[in-house]
């Protein structure tokens, strides 16, 4: 498992490295599991400093329920485009079985897959560990049981720009809602609640990248509105425009 630190030095070697999002290291082909927050855009960016390519993002929703992460499509498609990047997005009965289906698919098109990028911080490990075994691929996690408060400074340090786009009702009101992650973030919410962990990785909230170092395009939300549903308030971002950097 690849857990190489995310560095928050903005060296020019490693800028130069971004610029080809795909890369060209020889390290081998890579899908990432992409949710359109933070952890796994971070994750992403950790894979490509690493030197790895980037085929595919791959984009799953539970077909059962609406959950916390769920998000209108077209902003997932529109990060996908703003990277340069494959998107393909799936509905899932089993995760693990439609994760296996689609990198088979992949590898029967004629695709080279040797590995796959995951956001985790401090669960599912097994789950993927398992996967990626069945399947021979490298697990790379380059986020993988860091602090949540060096992820944090270490996403504003890279230039990412996240919102929130939902919040657990009994623990963050919908004036979170649309909050960007920036220098005050940690601040702020330690004074609301500091049981709440920075990354949100007990369900606290969960975020949308709407630009950073890999992007070729900003995101920019221009309509949206709160809803309360299954104890989480929700940013709803009905209109939204890409703009060139």
């Amino acid at each position: 498992m690849s857990t190489n630190p995310i560095s928050t030095n903005n060296d020019k070697s490693k800028d130069d490295k971004i610029k080809s999002v795909k890369g060209k290291s020889g390290k081998g082909r890579v899908v990432v599991s992409w949710t359109g927050g933070k952890d796994g855009c971070l994750a992403c960016y950790g894979a490509i400093s690493e030197g790895f390519e980037v085929s595919h993002l791959l984009n799953f929703r539970e077909i059962q329920r609406r959950g916390s992460h769920d998000i209108n499509p077209d902003l997932i498609y529109a990060q996908a485009e703003a990277l340069g990047i494959p998107l393909i997005h799936k509905d899932f009965i089993s995760y693990e079985q439609e994760f296996k289906k689609v990198i088979s698919d992949l590898r029967d098109s004629g695709e080279q897959i040797d590995g796959a990028v995951f956001g985790h911080i401090e669960t599912h490990k097994n789950l993927v560990d398992r996967i990626c075994g069945e399947l021979g691929l490298e697990l790379i996690m380059p986020l993988w049981q860091r602090n949540s408060e060096q992820i944090i400074k270490g996403l504003i340090d890279s230039g990412f720009e996240v919102i929130l786009l939902s919040v657990k009702a009994n623990l963050l009101g919908n004036e979170w809602l649309g909050r960007k992650i920036d220098e005050n973030f940690i601040c702020d919410l330690k004074k609301h609640n500091p049981s709440i962990d920075a990354c949100g990785e007990k369900g606290e909230f969960h975020t949308f990248v709407t630009d950073g170092p890999l992007f070729k395009n900003k995101i920019k939300v221009m309509e949206s509105k709160m809803t309360l549903r299954g104890g989480y308030w929700f940013l709803e971002i009905s209109k939204f425009k890409a703009e060139k950097k």
